[in-house]
């Protein structure tokens, strides 16, 4: 297996269908939240909501990169968001999810071996595949606190 299809593969499973790590994915893991649930805040805690929207600000952003754009995302913007106010805004942002990750997950696919190791960008982020790596293991990170958040949000 390349290893461009070994990190989509690892994309995937975090974002649409896996199981094996954490034993659920972003799509499993946000299916049952409705629009209260997600907003709800837990003491100083981001809303399951603003990760949502945090982590799919991050794809959105290296999927620009991947289709030729600028790399316009910056840390400072990733939780500002405009607040949630209904259930078919939130069911808009998690097709959104969807829709990016599977984006993502292709263009991962497409990318050859030699641009794996090339600067993403500009030499101080690293590779593409460093940040393709950054981007699992963020995605990771997010779907604990979500996971944790389900469960003290819980009616």
């Amino acid at each position: 297996m390349k290893k461009t299809e070994e990190l989509s593969n690892r994309f995937t499973e975090v974002m649409l269908n896996g199981r094996w790590i954490a034993n659920t994915n972003f799509k499993e893991a946000l299916q049952s939240v409705d629009w209260h649930q997600a907003n709800k805040k837990v003491k100083n805690l981001n809303t399951i909501y603003l990760l949502t929207k945090h982590i799919n600000y991050y794809i959105n952003g290296i999927i620009a990169v991947f289709e030729g754009g600028e790399l316009e995302i910056r840390d400072k913007y990733s939780f500002y968001f405009l607040p949630l106010t209904s259930s078919n805004q939130w069911e808009d942002i998690k097709e959104e999810l969807i829709k990016n990750s599977e984006k993502f997950s292709h263009y991962v696919k497409k990318i050859s071996e030699r641009q794996l190791q090339q600067p993403f960008v500009d030499k101080k982020y690293g590779s593409y595949q460093r940040n393709i790596e950054a981007m699992i293991e963020h995605s990771y990170y997010h779907l604990g606190q979500i996971s944790l958040l389900k469960k003290l949000t819980e009616k």
